[in-house]
C-alpha cells in the first residue's frame, strides 16, 4: 500500500503509533513478570494463574463494556484506560522498589489492567471504520496487526536482554512511560463519533448490550465466526502458558526471548503483507485456510525438542495470524453497523476471555499432572508416542502442542463444512457510514433491518 494512500489516515496513524509504543511496553513488562514468577515459584500453575488473573475481570465486564464504549467518546475512553494503566505499572514498580513484590500484587495489577483493556480494545477496533474507508479496512486492519507484530517481536527480545541487565522496577517504569506516550498521541488525534452514539435516546445499559447480542444471534455466520474465534483463542491461551516451559526445558530465558522475537517477526511480516495486498477476495477464506495452516505449524512445535524447529514453526504460525485476525475483523466491521460495533467487538472480547480463562485454568494442571507424567521415561505413553516425539522433561508440553494444532485444524475443516460460515462474505454489508445511519435509521431496529 503506497505511503501516499495513507495521507487521509493521519488520525489513525497517530493513534496506531501510540498504541504500538504502549504495546511494546506491555509485552516487555508481561514477559519480565512471567519470568519473575517462574523463577520465584518454579510453578507452571502459578505462571498460568497470572493469565487467569489477567482474563477474569475483563470477562466479567465485557457484557456491558461494549454498550458503554458505544455511549462514550472512544478517544477519551482510550485516553483514560491508558492513563490508569500507567498508574498501575508505577504502583507495581513502587512495590518492587520497596521489596514488597509478591505474586498476589502481580495478579491484582494485571487483573486491574485487564479491566481497562476490556474497554480500550473494543474502542480501538470500533474506531477503525470511522477513520478509514470501507474498501481499505483489510489493509488498515493488516497495519493494526503489524503494530501488534512489532510489539510481539521487540518486547520479548528487549525483555530477554533487560531481564538480566535491568531491575524489574526499571522495566515496569518503561511500561508506564509507554502508556503515557499513547495518551499523548490520542490527545492529539480525532475520532469521529457515530451518529447513534452522539444523539440517540439511551436505553438501559443491559438492554443496549442485549441489542448487540441480538444482532449477532440473528446472523448464523457471525455466530460461527465467534465459535472459530473462541476455539482458536483456547488453543493460543494454552500454548501461551506452555511455550515458555517447553523452551526452558532445553533452553534459557534469553532463548525464550529470542524465540518470541522470531515469532513476532513472522507476525510483523504477515501484517505487512496484509497492509500491502489486503485480505483474500473472500475474507472467510483468510480465516479458515490460514487457521488450517496455523494448526499445522502449532502441531510442529511438539515434534522434538529443537530450538530451530520451534523457531521456524513459531515464525510460520505467527505469519498466519495477521491474515486470520484482519480477515475476521474486516468481516465484523463490514457486517455490523458503526453504532453497534463497540458492543459486537465486546462480544468478541467476551468469547475471547471466556475461552482464554478455560485454557489458562486447564493448561497448568494438564501439563503438570497429565501430559508431563505421560511422557516421562516410565510414563504410560513412553513406549508409544514417546518413541516418536521423545520422553523426558518437556515432552509432555510437546504433546500438548500437537493436540492443540490438531484441534485448530479440525475447527477450520468444520468451518468449511458449515454453509452459513463459508458464505458469510455474501451477507449484505451494514450501513457504510455514520452519515447514512443518521439519514436512514432512527433506532436499533431500523439499523438492524438496514444491516439485513
Amino acid at each position: 500500500m503506497p505511503v501516499s494512500r495513507f495521507a487521509h489516515l493521519n488520525d489513525f496513524l497517530l493513534i496506531w503509533a501510540g498504541q504500538l509504543i504502549s504495546s511494546v511496553g506491555s509485552r516487555l513488562s508481561g514477559f519480565a513478570l512471567g519470568i519473575w514468577i517462574l523463577r520465584s515459584t518454579g510453578s507452571t500453575t502459578y505462571f498460568a494463574m497470572t493469565f487467569v488473573a489477567m482474563t477474569i475481570p475483563a470477562l466479567i465486564v465485557s457484557t456491558v463494556a461494549g454498550a458503554l464504549v458505544d455511549r462514550w467518546d472512544r478517544r477519551r475512553t482510550m485516553i483514560v484506560c491508558d492513563a490508569l494503566s500507567a498508574v498501575i505499572m508505577l504502583a507495581l514498580a513502587g512495590l518492587c522498589a520497596a521489596g514488597y513484590l509478591k505474586v498476589w500484587p502481580i495478579y491484582l495489577a494485571v487483573g486491574t489492567s485487564s479491566l481497562f483493556n476490556a474497554f480500550r480494545t473494543p474502542a480501538f477496533a470500533a474506531s477503525i471504520p470511522l477513520l478509514a474507508p470501507r474498501d481499505e479496512l483489510p489493509r488498515v486492519n493488516g497495519m493494526a496487526q503489524s503494530g501488534n507484530a512489532v510489539a510481539e517481536m521487540i518486547g520479548p527480545l528487549l525483555a530477554g536482554v533487560l531481564v538480566s541487565s535491568m531491575s524489574l522496577q526499571g522495566i515496569l517504569i518503561i511500561d508506564a512511560l509507554s502508556f503515557l506516550v499513547s495518551v499523548a498521541a490520542l490527545a492529539a488525534a480525532n475520532i469521529p463519533r457515530p451518529w447513534r452514539v452522539a444523539g440517540h435516546h439511551r436505553e438501559g445499559l443491559l438492554r443496549e448490550a442485549a441489542i448487540g447480542w441480538r444482532y449477532v444471534q440473528e446472523r448464523p455466520g457471525l455466530i460461527g465466526l465467534l465459535a472459530i474465534h473462541s476455539s482458536n483463542n483456547f488453543v493460543f491461551s494454552v500454548a501461551r502458558v506452555v511455550i515458555a516451559p517447553l523452551l526452558l526445558s532445553f533452553s534459557d530465558a534469553t532463548g525464550v526471548g529470542v524465540q518470541y522475537a522470531i515469532s513476532g517477526s513472522g507476525l510483523l511480516l504477515g501484517g505487512i503483507g496484509m497492509t500491502v495486498w489486503g485480505a483474500p477476495q473472500k475474507r472467510i477464506y483468510g480465516v479458515l485456510i490460514f487457521s488450517l495452516l496455523a494448526g499445522i505449524c502449532a502441531a510442529a512445535h511438539g515434534i522434538r525438542p529443537s530450538f530451530t524447529l520451534i523457531a521456524v514453526a513459531g515464525f510460520l504460525l505467527f505469519l498466519m495470524l495477521p491474515v486470520i485476525a484482519a480477515s475476521s475483523s474486516s468481516i465484523w466491521q463490514a457486517k455490523v453497523p458503526a453504532s453497534l460495533q463497540g458492543r459486537c467487538f465486546a462480544i468478541q472480547r467476551m468469547t475471547f476471555y471466556g475461552s482464554t480463562v478455560i485454557g489458562y485454568f486447564l493448561a497448568g494442571p494438564l501439563a503438570r499432572h497429565v501430559f508431563e507424567p505421560l511422557l516421562q521415561k516410565d510414563g504410560l505413553l513412553a513406549g508409544s508416542i514417546g518413541l516418536i516425539i521423545g520422553v523426558g522433561p518437556g515432552r509432555g508440553f510437546g504433546l500438548m502442542f500437537i493436540i492443540l494444532g490438531l484441534l485448530m485444524m479440525v475447527t477450520a475443516i468444520v468451518g468449511f463444512s458449515v454453509p452459513a460460515i463459508r458464505r458469510i462474505d455474501a451477507m449484505t454489508d451494514a450501513l457504510s457510514s455514520p452519515l447514512k445511519v443518521a439519514a436512514r435509521a432512527t433506532g436499533p431496529q431500523a439499523e438492524m433491518a438496514a444491516g439485513n
